[in-house]
């Protein structure tokens, strides 16, 4: 079967969250890239973020990065572990080189950022991560048609391109090798492309970068997908004991209860109301105190990428108590942290990236979950066909869709 040289994409033509179908052309493969025919994708909170101009971007840009779909060729250096007709769940690119991508933590891969974030093939980096343009053929990679992967038909300019290794907002899309990961023929790759972000975050969160413990305490801050997923693993997986949800949405809260969680905590929506805001964290803080006296939880993971969200899952932590944020609030923002409070509580906050999941092994170990009743994320995936994106952009953004995953 010929390769295509055109296919059809949700472009975002201006960075004002709007999407539109459209045609685009399909660059060559190089040796370490996979055709791959997407059959769904999810959306994630991720590429409405760039999408809005929130995180860097271009317009023209082709998102995505929960693709799920069938291998149609495989560049040179690609062949040792994926063939033509193979179905993958695709995830983020990682180098598979460094430090970090040897020793089993890919999310934190030292050209991550240049991987995933810069809307181009792999660039060439310096060993702290930052960019090296010395090598490049021209003074921007954004013009040379040669760093993208979907070209404009009519001008084969550049588009911004291979988001997370993928940009699976397309019918079809050339892959970093290393975000496929292979799955049985006859997977439900539908239900299962949220892995590659979303769900494995989520659950990876609470069993890899906290590590909750059988018997502990857990705060969820924001029950979107992610912290469905936070919530999903911390009941059935870790089999923490009390697990606190807290979100806007009284819906996901009651959603939230019926996969896990123990208790829950309604916020309210106060916008920039500072006064109001305050008065909020003080009753959230209260709440999940009196729920696990004396201090506060053992465990947290903030969804929501809120500066003010985070420094109140810091403050509910109870004596060595662990917290991580997964929400991503957009470079250069600041959480303040009472050091004495840190300290004399021995309190830890960290980061965790895509859940520190290396995505090969623990994608396939959260499918045989869900097969085992452990991990029942079919209760919130709700499916659209391509053609009506607009509604599930809808649904996504008003909270009527925790995951809407989309069909060709």
């Amino acid at each position: 079967m010929a390769a295509p040289r055109t296919t059809t994409a949700l472009v975002i033509p201006e960075l004002n969250g709007q999407f539109e179908l459209q045609e685009v052309r399909l660059n060559d493969i190089q040796p370490d890239e996979v055709l791959v025919e997407i059959e769904a994708f999810g959306i994630c909170h991720t590429d409405l973020s760039f999408a809005a101009g929130l995180l860097p971007c271009r317009p023209g840009a082709v998102l995505g990065h929960e693709g799920a779909g069938k291998v149609l060729s495989v560049g040179s250096s690609s062949t040792s572990h994926l063939s033509p007709g193979d179905s993958v769940l695709l995830s983020f690119s990682h180098c598979d080189s460094c430090p970090s991508c040897l020793s089993g933590h890919p999310a934190y891969c030292h050209s991550f950022n240049a991987r995933n974030f810069s809307g181009c093939r792999p660039l060439p980096v310096h060993p702290d991560g930052s960019i090296d343009s010395s090598s490049f053929l021209k003074s921007d990679p954004t013009v040379d048609p040669s760093y993208a992967t979907f070209l404009t038909p009519d001008t084969n300019k550049p588009i911004f391109s291979q988001f997370f290794g993928q940009s699976s907002f397309a019918r079809h899309t050339l892959v970093h090798k290393s975000c496929c990961v292979k799955v049985p023929p006859g997977t439900n790759l539908a239900l299962y492309a949220p892995m590659g972000c979303g769900m494995q975050t989520g659950a990876g969160a609470v069993l890899n970068s906290l590590g909750v413990k059988p018997g502990s305490s857990i705060a969820v801050f924001g029950v979107g997908s992610v912290g469905m997923a936070a919530v999903m693993a911390a009941a059935h997986i870790a089999k923490a004991k009390t697990i606190i949800a807290i979100d806007l949405q009284a819906s996901r809260l009651e959603l939230a209860q019926k996969l896990g969680a123990t208790h829950t905590v309604l916020g309210e929506n106060n916008n920039n109301n500072k006064s109001s805001s305050s008065g909020e964290e003080e009753m959230i803080k209260k709440e999940v105190r009196r729920i696990c006296p004396p201090v506060g939880v053992d465990y947290a993971v903030d969804c929501t990428g809120s500066v003010a969200v985070i420094k109140t899952m810091i403050e509910v932590l109870g004596t060595r108590g662990r917290a991580a944020t997964v929400g991503a609030p957009g470079f250069g923002k600041v959480v303040g942290v009472d050091v004495m409070e840190h300290l004399t509580y021995g309190k830890e906050y960290v980061g965790s990236c895509e859940g520190d999941s290396l995505p090969k092994e623990f994608i396939p170990f959260l499918i045989d979950q869900h097969a085992k009743g452990n991990f029942p994320m079919d209760q919130f995936v709700t499916f659209y066909d391509v053609k009506d994106y607009k509604k599930a952009l809808e649904d996504s953004h008003n909270g009527k869709a925790i995951k809407a995953v989309l069909k060709w």
